[in-house]
């Protein structure tokens, strides 16, 4: 079989490891790279590439930005590649029906969740923040409606309370290699029939708003200790104790001792804050305008009594 010759379109660094990957098989031809324009990153709002157009440009391949995918101009330079097909992942943009119209073999998506489920923004965040037992990779076959195109192929992984949003996020990664090493090219080969999605199934992965790591000690321990691992990424949770109090390390307990908000427990290495339901054993903090601490480290600057209240 020729090479499949196909454009490639990303920008975060969770579409790099990806692009790599396809880079180096023999079984592709990228013809061109699409990312979002440069733009100002960072707390020094310096104006800094796409991490996929930064690994695009390191690998030697051709590489086109614009903020708007679908203008009749840029259709026009994306028709002159002659590309069978197009893999697009995090790319930010919405794909009109003229531009899924381009590509002969068709335009596939890797979504980080097991569709239906969690369709939208925040995949990841959203399958931990419930409390989800088991997650994975999608690649599906993209159609107008979003994220609801026939699901060629998927990528399961059990979702334990060990496992945060940083550390799911990097698993994933390396699941959408493999799913468009092994999936997408026996789709491309007429091997494998995309199945059309349950509609009764579907949930829907809200955007994350910072507001919502602002921590309510009414809701369940289970509830609070679920938004930290959801959140670690962005923004975190927190309470208020000198100006904003992070937690960024903690366990569940099934304890109940006081009520919700209250230090039930101050050990030298942890202390415990009562929930709604059951309590929440600290770990590790990150004070407002100080670097991350473990709590033996935090008690020696903040004393913290039995009794206090958050």
């Amino acid at each position: 079989m020729s090479k499949i010759r196909i454009l490639y379109l990303g920008t975060p660094d969770f579409a790099v490891e990806p692009l790599e990957s396809l880079a180096k098989d023999e079984h592709f031809e990228i013809a061109a790279v699409v990312s979002q324009p440069d733009r100002q990153r960072g707390r020094n709002m310096k104006v800094q590439s796409s991490p996929v157009k930064e690994a695009a440009l390191r690998l030697g391949l051709k590489v086109e930005t614009t903020d708007k995918v679908n203008s009749p101009e840029f259709l026009e330079k994306i028709r002159s590649f002659r590309c069978d097909s197009a893999v697009v992942i995090a790319f930010g943009q919405i794909l009109k029906q003229d531009f899924l119209d381009l590509f002969p073999l068709g335009v596939v998506n890797v979504h980080a969740s097991l569709l239906p489920r969690w369709r939208g923004a925040a995949p990841i965040q959203r399958s931990i923040e419930a409390g989800d037992r088991e997650t994975g990779v999608s690649l599906q076959k993209i159609v107008l409606k979003l994220d609801a195109g026939p699901v060629i192929g998927v990528r399961k992984m059990d979702l334990t309370d060990d496992i945060d949003a940083g550390v799911l996020y990097n698993k994933m990664k390396m699941m959408a290699c493999d799913l468009l090493k092994v999936d997408y090219m026996d789709y491309l080969r007429g091997n494998l029939s995309p199945r059309e999605q349950n509609e009764s199934e579907v949930t829907i992965a809200k955007k994350i708003e910072k507001e919502e790591g602002q921590i309510n000690w009414n809701d369940p321990a289970r509830t609070i200790f679920n938004r930290l691992r959801a959140f670690s990424i962005w923004p975190g949770v927190w309470t208020q104790r000198n100006g904003i109090l992070k937690i960024t390390q903690a366990e569940c307990l099934t304890d109940t001792g006081g009520k919700p908000g209250h230090v039930i427990q101050v050990d030298k290495k942890f202390f415990v804050v009562s929930c709604g339901s059951g309590a929440l054993k600290v770990l590790e903090v990150h004070p407002e305008s100080k670097s991350k601490m473990n709590v033996e480290q935090y008690l020696l600057g903040y004393p913290l009594q039995k009794g206090e209240k958050f």
